[in-house]
């Protein structure tokens, strides 16, 4: 029997007319794609086509599979414990990943954790833990095995070699106005996580006006495409729709989110990192579940906080950072690492209770003042970034302090003070508090 012939325009006109595609031929179109045999006005054609016909559950798990496959994969077999990873879709001082690694590893669980850059007003993982001088995070795949079998946890970034179909397609999806596609952003994330032979992953999916996603809808229809392909590809998934209406935590930027979390790590954790902790230890406790650990959600965050507590989770920590090439040594006195330029402090104008914020100016002024990328690739400012002195819901007095601004230069603090000034919203009725999980979503 003669192998199928498939061509890539056939592949392009089969879905702009709105029909479904085989296997076969999203197979071999993603392979053109790697090999540098589909031109990029097609891959961009087809992207776009996507975009407006949609894709079938089963379009959507055979794409993620093949691009999945596109590389070198992750293989966890001689670990001998499940594989379970978390990925959030971005927000603003969201800096879980660095808490949950140690603590699910230290409960006995194997985090592979490959983890991303700043993107649009969001923060990246590895920017931040690039800020611990001689951390690594490009590790060849026996590097990322040997640290993850020491230690049970490893943080890396993405490898020339893994996924790079993802890394083409990404690309021109930046290009050709298709970011938001629900299947291309499903696949995107999917492949890359499954490229880490994982068992279990919970999703921290982002809703409110931080969000990547416009409306809770939106976030929720992403949640359900990314857990149905998950539990498609055989990896127990579960999504948490979680609350971004206001900076996560005390601190947003690069070194301060390390800084936030060492704290926390070492249990001297500051009272406005509690909203931080709490979801930290919310998706914990699911991983843990997830990896057979506790018969229960609930049952695995008490086993997660535990290891926060007794300080077995810092001992991860520290053995990951040496493993991977950083000087822990930092961390003795992370408040004295942090040497910026210039800072600046906003104080409140009036008395009254901090009502909200548009969180995604938030992130996009913590961008300007250094910590996010103007441009691809562009560099970041370790120490740019801000601390939150309050709260939504707190209640503020005039003249008190409500955010401290980081920078290199003096002159990257005004945009972002007039942006965050004409961002915060006052009341003098007291606001009611909103839970930061919203809803779960597994199979």
């Amino acid at each position: 029997m003669s192998k199928q012939v498939v061509h890539s325009i056939d592949v392009i006109l089969k879905k702009r007319d709105g029909r479904e595609l085989s296997d076969v031929e999203i197979r071999a179109f993603v392979q053109g794609v790697v090999r540098e045999e589909v031109s990029p006005a097609r891959i961009a054609a087809w992207l776009m086509a996507v975009f407006q016909r949609g894709m079938s559950a089963r379009e959507l798990a055979a794409l993620t599979d093949a691009m999945r496959g596109s590389g070198e994969v992750f293989d966890a077999t001689g670990l001998g414990k499940f594989t379970v990873d978390k990925h959030s879709t971005g927000g603003v001082g969201d800096k879980t990943s660095l808490l949950i690694a140690p603590i699910v590893a230290a409960a006995g669980l194997a985090v592979p954790m490959i983890s991303g850059r700043s993107l649009g007003h969001t923060g990246g993982t590895l920017d931040k833990m690039e800020t611990i001088p001689g951390f690594r995070t490009q590790l060849s795949m026996r590097e990322f095995y040997d640290v993850i079998a020491d230690c049970g946890a490893c943080m890396i970034g993405q490898t020339p070699t893994l996924v790079p179909a993802d890394r083409i397609l990404y690309a021109l999806r930046d290009h050709t106005g298709t970011v938001e596609s629900p299947n291309l952003i499903t696949a995107s994330i999917m492949s890359k996580k499954l490229a880490e032979d994982l068992r279990g992953l919970v999703l921290d999916v982002k809703v409110g006006s931080g969000a990547f996603m416009p409306t809770y809808q939106a976030s929720r229809e992403l949640a359900e495409l990314m857990v149905k392909t998950g539990e498609a590809a055989g990896c127990r998934t579960v999504a948490l729709l979680t609350g971004m209406d206001e900076p996560l935590g005390r601190f947003a930027g690069n070194w301060v989110e390390v800084w936030e979390c060492v704290d926390v790590l070492r249990g001297q954790a500051h009272p406005l990192s509690e909203d931080m902790v709490s979801l930290s230890l919310t998706l914990s406790g699911w991983m843990i579940f997830l990896g057979g650990l506790a018969g229960s959600a609930d049952e695995g965050r008490v086993i997660a906080a535990r290891v926060l507590q007794d300080g077995s989770a810092w001992r991860v920590w520290l053995r990951m950072v040496e493993l991977q090439g950083g000087d822990a040594t930092v961390f003795e006195t992370p408040s004295s690492h942090h040497e910026p330029g210039v800072t600046r402090v906003l104080c409140a104008s009036r008395s009254g209770y901090l009502a909200g914020m548009d969180c995604k100016e938030v992130g996009w002024a913590v961008q300007r003042l250094g910590a996010g990328r103007e441009v691809p690739g562009g560099p970041v400012s370790a120490d740019a970034g801000i601390e939150m002195h309050a709260k939504v819901g707190d209640f503020v007095a005039a003249g008190a302090p409500l955010i401290t601004l980081f920078a290199d230069r003096e002159q990257q603090l005004e945009e972002p003070e007039r942006m965050l000034r004409g961002t915060l919203r006052f009341s003098d009725e007291a606001v009611e508090q909103v839970e930061l999980v919203r809803e779960i979503l597994a199979r």
